[in-house]
């Protein structure tokens, strides 16, 4: 199990501003992280810095969370990498869908510093 000081997020957004702001509240609590735009970009990062834990947006171009997430849970090297879908709505059928895809937790943004570091310290202590 990785501690913070060497535990890897992936944070995958289209928006440069989510991502930007997720990676400075991160960083400064001592995690590594690597950012995407999209799940395509995503896809090949993964591959390349095995993260322990995966926030990603579901609204994207070209290749969606859910798509993305569902491909990744998919992929026994990466079936155990807890993924939290973050979308701007927080409809129950958006919840549902996100867990048939593999997701482990779902969070509304926008997001808090504690709702974020919050997720991170749950699903990095399986």
């Amino acid at each position: 199990m990785s501690t913070a000081a060497t535990a890897k997020i992936m944070v995958i957004d289209d928006s440069q501003t989510i991502r930007r702001t997720a990676e400075t509240l991160l960083s400064k609590e001592g995690f590594t992280v690597v950012t995407a735009q999209d799940g395509f970009e995503a896809l090949a990062k993964i591959a390349d810095h095995h993260p322990d834990l995966v926030f990603i947006d579901i609204m994207m171009p070209r290749l969606d969370g859910y798509q993305a997430c569902a491909l990744i849970t998919a992929n026994p090297r990466y079936a155990s990498t807890p993924v939290i879908m973050r979308s701007s709505t927080d409809g129950l059928i958006d919840r549902a869908r996100g867990r048939i895809v593999g997701s482990d937790e779902y969070l509304t943004k926008p997001f808090t510093r504690d709702e974020l570091l919050g997720a991170v310290k749950t699903h990095l202590r399986r």
